[in-house]
């Protein structure tokens, strides 16, 4: 199912088995002038085939669908439409469902107790290549990213990762942290690059949440 969209408005399709939960998003999204919703589809395959029809600049895709599994829509969604981002809305929240989702690419994960205006926010954010996490599940991100014995993981960046990560843990693009620190984008990505590599991570929600839990809980 399509819809006609707001010009300018960021496309939004809504990936969920229940018609009675893609309804209700579908009338909360409608009000706000920043989001158009593009399309609705019920499983991965017609998930797949609408984002291939309809090009959404989110996809707000549940884990639980009838043919699959939403980690699989969402790496063939990126795959065939790396441009395209996914944001997890889901009732599930266990550590294998949170890390199979950061490897499958998602952009943000959130649960569906979340209210209406910080849903909304989060689709901006992600549309703006932002990551979102839900706050419950920052400690289980925390704990996956980490390997070995208790240290400060940290410790083996250089101030200026250190400055990077930082900026990425508050929520700001590449562009933005590039903006702030005076430096050119591919410095930004070549940095963050050699943080992913020494802290054994794939996602920047990985090492957000790592460095909040970090921050959180103080030098060891």
């Amino acid at each position: 199912m399509s819809y006609t969209t707001k010009e300018t408005a960021i496309r939004v399709l809504i990936v969920d088995d229940s018609e009675l939960v893609r309804a209700g998003l579908r009338a909360l999204l409608g009000v706000e002038p920043a989001i158009a919703v593009a399309g609705e589809a019920e499983n991965v395959a017609s998930a797949i085939a609408m984002c291939k029809r309809l090009q959404p600049d989110v996809v707000l895709l549940d884990i639980r669908l009838p043919d699959g599994t939403g980690f699989q829509a969402c790496k063939e969604i990126l795959r065939r439409q790396p441009a395209t981002h996914v944001l997890i809305l889901t009732s599930v929240i266990d550590d294998r469902t949170v890390d199979e989702a950061l490897k499958a690419g998602a952009h943000g994960y959130l649960l569906k107790e979340v209210n209406g205006r910080s849903l909304i926010q989060a689709i901006i954010d992600v549309a703006n290549g932002k990551s979102v996490l839900d706050p419950a599940i920052t400690a289980r991100v925390m704990q996956l990213a980490k390997s070995g014995p208790e240290h400060d993981v940290l410790a083996s960046l250089s101030a200026q990762e250190q400055r990077v990560l930082a900026l990425i843990a508050e929520g700001k693009t590449n562009k933005e942290v590039a903006s702030t620190m005076n430096l050119s984008e591919k410095t930004v990505k070549n940095y963050l690059s050699n943080i992913f590599d020494k802290l054994q991570l794939t996602r920047r929600t990985q090492a957000a949440a790592l460095y909040a839990q970090k921050q959180a809980s103080g030098p060891k």
